[in-house]
């Protein structure tokens, strides 16, 4: 991806609204009362989809990634239930023998297959509300990040399948949305860029108004954020779990490049401007921590996506990826602080990102 966006943007579009007037469109699930939790808020369980040996994305490294694939659901299945999405018996069968380390009553297999294994991404989005029934499925449309990497019609129907069985209420929103391209405050503020979400690969159809309103109607936000660019490599045109996220209502921690000869360097510094420049409202002021990046990794001739802010949030731990770099330790140290009641777990990414994402990409939270 390029490190320029041909979307307009300026620091002025980070500002957004504090206060929405209008009603929810009926039947939304704002307007049934649900919200979209923040990740650090209790699961019930962590959803993943194992990848197919076939597939496109680890292409001749499956073999070489399955090790890092278990340390995710052993780092998991000690803070969680896992509910894996597998393919058939035989995948089922295999991944049992890789777990055999891991408690049996903390893995849960789903038969519902998958073209690729970014749950994030195709996976049900959470929303919750206190009144019975307290939990629901939204299910976005899904396109693999713009019609990049067909088939995806497998991908394209887990949510609903998801809800099927676990016998939950399905929202359908007629707009495509990729789960690692936002991130909520579980309190009405959402983060995304404008690289991503306006580009016109997605919803050519929809204009920034537009999206917005179905960000509010079906994740129940009155805010949101936006940033300008993503990091080079990113094939997801600027995902905000590679940049910025929330680790607590009021503060996000956000990745810089401190290489000004980087092309990376530009983009996030204009990222982080925007986010001083953000408040949650007058007397609320948005607190901004930051991330370094990992030194450059160059695959093939390919850069890839490394970045520290793909981390994800788990009930007792934070699982880190991290890439044999010196700024591990000091990635580790920064969330160590923004988490201090829960595990730091690093977990080496180096051949999961070979397939262009990380610990965040694989995962997605269901709400207790």
């Amino acid at each position: 991806m390029p490190s320029t966006s041909s979307v307009p943007s300026s620091s002025a579009s980070a500002a957004a609204s504090h206060a929405v007037v209008e009603a929810a469109k009926p039947g939304t699930p704002a307007a049934d009362g649900y919200r979209m939790p923040a990740e650090w808020e209790p699961h019930e369980a962590t959803w993943l989809s194992w990848p197919r040996r076939e597939g496109i994305s680890f292409p001749d490294t499956y073999d070489r990634v399955v090790p890092g694939l278990v340390q995710l659901v052993t780092a998991l299945a000690e803070s969680e239930t896992v509910r894996i999405n597998v393919a058939d018996d035989a995948m089922e069968k295999e991944l049992r023998g890789w777990l055999k380390g891991v408690p049996p009553e903390r893995v849960e297999f789903f038969r519902i297959a998958t073209n690729e294994p970014w749950c994030r991404d195709h996976g049900p989005i959470f929303v919750k509300r206190p009144k019975a029934p307290g939990l629901a499925v939204v299910d976005f449309g899904y396109n693999a990040w713009g019609f990049k990497y067909p088939p995806f019609d497998d991908d394209d129907v887990v949510p609903t399948k998801v809800a099927e069985r676990l016998g939950l209420p399905v929202f359908d929103c007629d707009m495509v949305l990729e789960g690692g391209s936002i991130d909520v405050n579980g309190e009405g503020v959402l983060l995304t860029t404008e690289s991503c979400l306006l580009n016109p690969n997605r919803n050519p159809h929809l204009n920034r108004g537009e999206i917005e309103t179905n960000l509010r109607d079906y994740l129940g936000v009155k805010q949101i954020i936006w940033l300008g660019d993503g990091i080079e490599g990113d094939d997801t045109d600027g995902h905000i779990d590679d940049l910025t996220r929330f680790v607590n209502a009021d503060t996000v921690i956000t990745v810089v490049e401190d290489d000004r000869n980087d092309r990376n360097y530009d983009p996030l510094q204009a990222n982080l401007e925007r986010l001083r420049q953000a408040a949650l409202s007058e007397e609320r002021p948005l607190h901004v921590l930051t991330l370094p990046m990992p030194r450059k990794i160059v695959r093939e001739g390919q850069r890839l996506p490394a970045s520290y802010a793909n981390f994800y949030i788990a009930n007792t731990a934070v699982l880190l990826p991290v890439f044999g770099d010196q700024n591990d330790a000091w990635a580790a140290s920064v969330l160590r602080e923004a988490f201090p009641t829960r595990r730091i777990v690093p977990i080496d990414c180096r051949e999961i990102i070979w397939g262009l994402g990380a610990l965040h990409c694989l995962t997605q939270q269901q709400p207790h």
